[in-house]
């Protein structure tokens, strides 16, 4: 195989996904909840218990914004396309570790949670040809270690809200993204 045919399967998958855009628009929702559990008077165990029931709801609500964006999650005749999925449940193998943090410091479980979505970003830039992904999973994990270790346990609000705002910034930077892919492979056509 051609690097141009391989390079034409990533656009492919970039354009008809959209760049993963209904995830990420999910998950900047998902992470504005979590924002506001972090304010309630309950223990870090409590909130972080809370966390884990609020984060089950990314992928159906990610399925119904699919419907919203007209994205695919199925690219047809694209052998790429079974990567994103495989991608996707990597970070599960992330989750004892978070358990670990969960019942060990339960106050650092939003920071830990965070990170683990952030550094889960990276491999979509090669997936997707998109440098956003990777750059952002840079940021979102750096910053939320940073914020994690400075914030008093009242503040911890602060990370999710940092964290939606984080995506807010990578959704509209993988649209960016998307378009010029979307040009390019077009003039590849």
């Amino acid at each position: 195989m051609q690097q141009t045919d391989f390079d034409r399967l990533r656009l492919q998958l970039s354009v008809e996904a959209k760049n993963g855009i209904d995830f990420i628009t999910s998950a900047t929702i998902v992470w504005l909840i979590l924002a506001y559990i972090w304010t309630l008077p309950y223990s870090a165990y409590n909130k972080s218990i809370f966390t884990f029931v609020a984060g089950s709801i990314t992928i159906p609500l990610a399925f119904a914004l699919s419907k919203v964006y007209k994205t695919n999650w199925k690219v047809a005749g694209n052998p790429l396309e079974p990567l994103g999925l495989w991608l996707n449940f990597a970070q599960l193998f992330y989750f004892p570790f978070l358990v670990f943090i969960l019942l060990a410091y339960p106050e650092y479980f939003i920071m830990t949670y965070a990170i683990i979505t952030g550094a889960h970003f990276f491999p979509y830039a090669w997936y997707y040809k998109s440098a956003p992904y990777a750059i952002m999973a840079g940021i979102i994990s750096v910053g939320a270690m940073v914020l994690g270790l400075f914030l008093s346990p009242e503040e911890m609000y602060v990370l999710p809200l940092a964290m939606a705002g984080a995506l807010a910034v990578l959704g509209v930077l993988l649209h960016v993204a998307w378009q010029k892919n979307k040009r390019e492979l077009s003039q590849m056509a």
